[in-house]
């Protein structure tokens, strides 16, 4: 007598199919949707950074410079004397009250371009090229402007910004410098890339 082996059915064979269909898919799924997240490093160039202030001096920008997003940022501390001069009425500039809003955060927009007078928070690009100016945190003539007023010079095609990065008229740049969001931590700290806005 022969034992009868029972033959796989139609159902079991269905199943097995759909089981190994059913890895197969998530299988290649998931390196699929994994690519969809940015990588570690598109994550830190778009990350915030916190800045420590507490060396930095009246008249000085800070060094090394940060960077936020690849770009540098200059972070200065103004001067009582470079405070009062932008508080002043200029009609040598481009945007003297800020009014191009894509320039900078809406608590920005004033005199200093900051959300202190002491402190101001500038993308170190000049908005001709992307060169990066140099900052002259005194008030005083230069060899370049006798009546220069101290702030930011970009020395690859002339052109001029004030203490509070406002640009002067009929030069190469043409518009203010940008201010990119930051938040306060503490007094001595500033959070670039975090604000009310973009929390």
């Amino acid at each position: 007598m022969v034992d009868k082996v029972p033959k796989p059915t139609r159902r079991y064979l269905l199943i097995g199919t759909a089981a190994v269909s059913t890895v197969g898919v998530v299988a290649t799924a998931v390196p699929f949707v994994k690519a969809w997240n940015p990588s570690a490093k598109a994550r830190a160039l778009g990350a915030p950074i916190k800045v420590n202030i507490s060396k930095l001096q009246p008249g000085e920008t800070l060094g090394p410079m940060p960077a936020w997003r690849g770009q540098p940022i200059f972070i200065v501390r103004r001067t009582p004397e470079a405070i009062s001069k932008l508080e002043m009425e200029r009609t040598d500039l481009a945007d003297p009250n800020s009014e191009d809003a894509n320039q900078q955060p809406e608590y920005a927009q004033n005199q200093h371009r900051s959300r202190t007078p002491e402190i101001g928070v500038y993308l170190g690009l000049c908005t001709h090229l992307g060169c990066s100016p140099k900052y002259y945190g005194q008030v005083q003539p230069e060899a370049f402007d006798s009546e220069w007023q101290g702030g930011f010079f970009c020395p690859c095609h002339g052109s001029k910004f004030d203490l509070a990065g406002r640009v002067e008229k009929n030069l190469p740049a043409p518009s203010n410098l940008l201010v990119p969001p930051y938040s306060f931590e503490s007094d001595d700290v500033i959070v670039i890339g975090v604000d009310e806005q973009t929390a």
